[in-house]
């Protein structure tokens, strides 16, 4: 192939991992419309439309495939075409994810979390949204920054978990022979948990997008994990 036309095929691959980025971060708007506003019909269009998001990820992992096997790249090119491959997966992780957060959101059926998680979320969002960016202009300064954040984020989630439990055990102490629905206070509190969970995951997976980016930049692999 000549190297104009290879060029090409790297920056199509770039332009088209973007273009699942910008999918999923929408998708991520999605959800946390329906965790905050419980928008019931935002939940299930997050859901309805995790395929999509699997199936550009096939496509993409089959472009990566075709580079490694047909064009053989070296050096810089490599770790492009690797990096790249390793973020499409995170991108698609957080795809499930998010499927995850519009069940749980309509598995909240109108009932109002003990926490703020819209905090939490939009902190997630603004990572991966920071992530992506940062790989679309290789900007390794940014990389380490958004990495830095994820100490913040671990924290707000720790206290959102704590503040939940807390919450649990405070309805039990005053429930003072009133009818309690424990089952449905288990189920709620389990339901916030693990939204608080993923959240925090998604997060995570930004900071993973800002790794391969360094190793693609760098050759850096300190912050792969």
């Amino acid at each position: 192939m000549p190297r104009r036309e290879y060029q090409k095929s790297l920056d199509d691959l770039r332009a088209d991992v973007r273009a699942l980025a910008d999918l999923v971060v929408s998708r991520l708007d999605q959800s946390l419309d329906a965790l905050e506003g419980g928008n019931r019909e935002a939940a299930r269009a997050v859901i309805d439309g995790d395929d999509e998001i699997n199936d550009r990820y096939l496509d993409l992992e089959a472009d990566c495939i075709d580079l490694f096997a047909l064009q053989q790249p070296v050096a810089s090119d490599l770790r492009f075409v690797a990096a790249s491959f390793k973020i499409c997966t995170d991108l698609e992780r957080i795809g499930d994810l998010v499927a995850n957060l519009g069940q749980y959101a309509l598995a909240a059926d109108g009932t109002i979390a003990a926490v703020d998680l819209g905090t939490i979320g939009r902190e997630a969002h603004a990572m991966v949204t920071d992530a992506i960016t940062a790989y679309d202009t290789e900007d390794v300064a940014a990389c380490r920054q958004i990495a830095a954040r994820d100490d913040e984020i671990d924290a707000l989630c720790q206290r959102a978990s704590e503040r939940v439990v807390r919450d649990l055990i405070e309805r039990q102490a005053t429930a003072d022979g009133t009818p309690w629905d424990v089952e449905r206070a288990l189920d709620d509190v389990s339901r916030v948990l693990l939204t608080i969970r993923d959240l925090e995951r998604i997060a995570d997976h930004a900071v993973n997008v800002t790794a391969r980016t360094l190793f693609l930049v760098e050759s850096d692999p300190e912050l792969i994990y």
